[in-house]
């Protein structure tokens, strides 16, 4: 198709770039300016309901651990939970204060070691875990078992 380049009409160097120029003041003149307005931080309480959690959250916590001295704890505003065998106390905490949106005044941890069982003449092992008492601020409440 080189034939019909003959009869196209030869632009110079300095037209080009001028219309270039041209595009770029027209694109930048569309895009409307950004303002930017700095709002003040306040601290807000934690809530009552569950806020947004990270998405390992339900792998460090199992499930609340339900026993009698668990429910006489409560008076105590402590909670039980069987948590991930490698979990620290920060991560727990964390966990606790994400999900059911308390605040955490001390964690401590209780690492039930794996029991030798039999029944008959078969024996066999009973598995070990771990899990966390957890004690919340005075006040605050965790709904364990929903009614």
């Amino acid at each position: 198709m080189a034939l019909f380049d003959i009869f196209k009409k030869k632009v110079g160097k300095k037209e080009k770039t001028e219309k270039k120029e041209q595009k770029k003041e027209i694109k930048i003149a569309e895009k409307p300016k950004k303002t930017v307005v700095k709002k003040e931080k306040k601290e807000a309480p934690l809530p009552s309901k569950p806020q947004k959690t990270s998405p390992n959250a339900y792998s460090i916590l199992k499930g609340p651990h339900i026993t009698e001295k668990a429910t006489e704890l409560v008076s105590a505003n402590q909670y039980i939970f069987n948590v991930y065998v490698k979990a620290n106390k920060p991560e727990i905490k964390k966990t606790i204060e994400d999900i059911y949106g308390v605040k955490v005044v001390s964690v401590n941890i209780v690492n039930i070691p794996a029991k030798k069982r039999r029944l008959g003449k078969i024996e066999g092992w009973r598995k070990g875990y771990k899990k966390a008492i957890v004690k919340i601020k005075a006040g605050q409440k965790i709904e364990v078992l929903p009614r």
